[in-house]
């Protein structure tokens, strides 16, 4: 997300008025109360979410609260112990791995990445480094899935299982986006190799290597990798896409259940709100990444290095993005999947902290989702303005 675009949409998302989705919500489950939140998730669901978990952290004032209904068929309350796809947040804790073999002496983060993987990566992207994967400055294009371009053929899709190898063959055997390390655009694809070169180094899967190293760690006990697997196990509410019909009308579809192959360590990770706050803590704490190669989650590529296409200076590190809230910097990571939006943001000494799931009726959509927008503003504030 982009500091013009989230002001922007930040104005919108506070002055408008959301458009009811189904009657009578039930009330929100809360804890120390925070001012706005309470109120925001008591409108749930609306137009845009059916559900939202929030947890606010830090000196300035804590909040534990979920709104919205856990289906649209009982109309019972959200779970707030559910579990969720948090998408693209994963990417912080394969770039943690990553970082921890970097550490260990066992992946050096200025070397190719095709010294690792030989047999993967052509030697047209034989300049690509490690980090470059990492902080979003390799340019190696998408990978093309040929699931087509539109929603109702994702939807049709939705089952296909993808390889992480072909997917990567598939995207280098493109023409690179431009010289590494001279722009920054945001992908999955650099997370698809990175996952593959935890492989490789490792010699065991890099779901079995974030269990391994984070997950079992830190007691995140409701957070787990599904595989090939489309469904949620756990407490979990339920998602939605807006679909349109043939006649112009709209309908919420129940996307809860979706394979997330094609994510695979960019974004395939399940989760909550407490274990990702967990993470969140003790990531910023050093307890993950541990001493100087921690910098690199907190250090961009600097103003010389701007994001594909335009003016404006890259935001991304390894694993993390930065921008200017209510006048100070927030780092975190945003993730979507069909159905559900996820946070983990944090002020760097963490007085406030911020981890949410939102039950999106368009997670994947072009703008951030506006209840999702409205949570970031209440919490840090809007965006700074140069």
């Amino acid at each position: 997300m982009r500091t013009t675009l989230v002001a922007t949409a930040l104005v919108l998302a506070l002055g408008g008025a959301a458009t009811p989705a189904v009657a009578a919500p039930p009330a929100p489950h809360s804890t120390t109360a925070q001012p706005g939140l309470p109120a925001l998730l008591a409108q749930l669901p609306n137009g845009n979410a059916t559900a939202a978990l929030v947890r606010v952290g830090g000196t300035q004032g804590t909040f534990t609260g979920s709104g919205g209904v856990h289906d649209l068929k009982t109309q019972n309350p959200a779970d707030p112990r559910a579990r969720f796809r948090v998408g693209s947040v994963t990417k912080v804790f394969t770039a943690a791995v990553v970082l921890q073999l970097a550490g260990e002496g066992r992946v050096d983060l200025d070397r190719s990445v095709r010294a690792y993987l030989p047999e993967l990566i052509p030697a047209s992207y034989q300049h690509v480094t490690v980090r470059q994967l990492l902080n979003h400055t390799s340019g190696i294009p998408s990978y093309d899935s040929g699931s087509g371009d539109t929603l109702d053929a994702w939807y049709a899709h939705r089952f296909d299982r993808h390889d992480p190898a072909a997917m990567v063959r598939q995207a280098t055997s493109q023409k690179r986006l431009f010289e590494p390390g001279t722009q920054q655009k945001y992908d999955n694809i650099g997370y698809t190799v990175a996952g593959l070169l935890i492989e490789k180094v490792t010699h065991d899967s890099y779901a079995h290597q974030v269990q391994r190293r984070i997950l079992k760690p830190l007691g995140l006990r409701d957070s787990y990798f599904p595989g090939a697997d489309p469904t949620i196990h756990g407490p979990h509410n339920h998602g939605y896409q807006e679909f349109v019909k043939a006649d112009g009308t709209k309908e919420l579809r129940d996307v809860t259940i979706w394979g997330a192959t094609e994510a695979f360590a960019a974004g395939d990770l399940i989760s909550t709100t407490a274990d990702l706050e967990t993470f969140l803590r003790s990531l910023f704490r050093g307890e993950v990444v541990r001493g100087p190669l921690l910098k690199e989650m907190f250090t961009t590529p600097g103003p010389n290095v701007h994001l594909y296409g335009t003016d404006e200076p890259s935001a991304y590190s390894a694993g993390l993005e930065t921008m200017e809230l209510g006048g100070r910097q927030v780092w975190g990571k945003t993730g979507g999947r069909w159905g559900y939006n996820a946070v983990i943001a944090a002020t760097p000494d963490l007085s406030r902290t911020l981890v949410y799931s939102v039950n999106s009726t368009d997670a994947k959509g072009k703008d951030m989702n506006p209840t999702a927008l409205t949570i970031v503003a209440t919490t840090f504030g809007p965006p700074t303005h140069h």
